[in-house]
């Protein structure tokens, strides 16, 4: 090694020159405490000065920068503004939500799923928003055939949040699965079908959130106060579920700069 290397990196045990046996050999093990140390500063001398990690940029996971945004939410459009009393009302039901779930999760995980549930893998992003969605939404068809209609298929309508599922879901996984639905609401309509599934994954984020975690609830409230000024045919039973998430990333997970003024 360079002396300006052992300058910043003193030797904490001096070690003196020894007298070796003739027949050393540092590739096999130590025999004495002096072939040891002997054997540490041989290796130490290979050390390269720099060292360069390979990494198969493949197995790295998309989009893995936390941005945090300071921005708020847009304003609510005239006429569609919560009251406080309505926002604390909802913030008290969630929690109530939240701890039922908590105190029932052993239960319902041990519940066997049905034939036809198969929980795509987590890293799955493109399984997760089918299962949750369903082939229609996701392929954005609008209407079921005749023969759709005849029965419930939840390979087609999508998989709703029942507590066995998300109860077999840890935390990673919520998060990541959040993570994937914000993705496609990001440049998709809001639907019934991706409500559910939002208010199910928020029960189950454990508090305090992860960055990670805590980025992507602020992004899906600022999405949802979009969503809700720039929508043309505006209902009552879509703006209250946009109030609704946006209610609770602000009031109940304290993101307080992004909540509705009471009207």
């Amino acid at each position: 090694m360079e002396s300006g290397v052992e300058e910043l990196m003193p030797r904490l045990l001096p070690v003196d020159d020894c007298d070796l046996a003739e027949d050393f050999d540092p590739t096999v093990p130590p025999r004495t405490p002096q072939e040891y140390l002997k054997r540490v500063q041989i290796e130490a001398a290979r050390c390269p000065d720099v060292v360069v990690a390979q990494i198969d940029p493949k197995k790295l996971r998309k989009k893995q920068t936390v941005n945090i945004s300071i921005s708020g939410c847009q304003p609510a459009p005239e006429g569609y503004s919560p009251t406080l009393k309505w926002q604390q009302q909802q913030v008290a039901n969630f929690s109530a939500v939240r701890q039922s779930l908590n105190k029932h999760r052993n239960h319902w995980r041990s519940q066997h799923l049905d034939s036809n549930v198969t929980m795509p893998k987590s890293e799955d992003e493109e399984g997760w928003k089918k299962f949750c969605l369903g082939e229609r939404v996701y392929s954005e068809r609008d209407a079921l055939s005749d023969n759709e209609n005849l029965g419930i298929d939840y390979i087609k309508v999508g998989f709703p949040p029942l507590l066995s599922i998300v109860s077999r879901m840890n935390q990673a996984t919520v998060t990541s699965v959040l993570e994937y639905l914000i993705s496609w609401f990001g440049e998709k309509k809001f639907t019934p079908e991706l409500g559910r599934w939002l208010y199910a994954l928020l029960a189950c984020l454990e508090k305090p959130l992860l960055p990670e975690a805590h980025s992507l609830i602020r992004q899906l409230a600022r999405r949802c106060s979009e969503v809700r000024v720039l929508e043309e045919n505006k209902n009552e039973e879509q703006m209250s579920a946009l109030n609704l998430i946006i209610c609770l990333v602000s009031r109940y997970f304290d993101q307080r700069d992004l909540a509705d003024e009471p009207s």
